[in-house]
């Protein structure tokens, strides 16, 4: 148990931010799967509409730090990929 107040305020400061970054990296995982989801149904319009809108998301995500830059270059890039090969299809 946290004994100085400088420990407890650590405590208290590190669940605030677990908590925020646990429900950014919910917003991501979110999104993405909106984007699969119109992917899987083979929803052209609805799959390009939820990637413009998962773009933004993930990389706002990647420059705070939440997940990895190449991370998030290879998220948009595959689901770019499914898109652009469903429109061919």
């Amino acid at each position: 148990m946290a004994n100085t107040a400088q420990a407890r305020k650590r405590v208290r400061q590190a669940t605030e931010h677990r908590q925020r970054n646990m429900a950014q990296r919910s917003l991501v995982r979110t999104h993405i799967k909106k984007v699969q989801k119109a992917i899987a149904a083979n929803d052209l319009p609805s799959a390009q509409e939820a990637f413009k809108s998962a773009v933004p998301v993930i990389d706002r995500m990647a420059g705070k730090g939440q997940i990895h830059r190449n991370k998030a270059a290879r998220h948009k890039s595959r689901l770019n990929a499914q898109i652009k090969a469903m429109a061919q299809a």
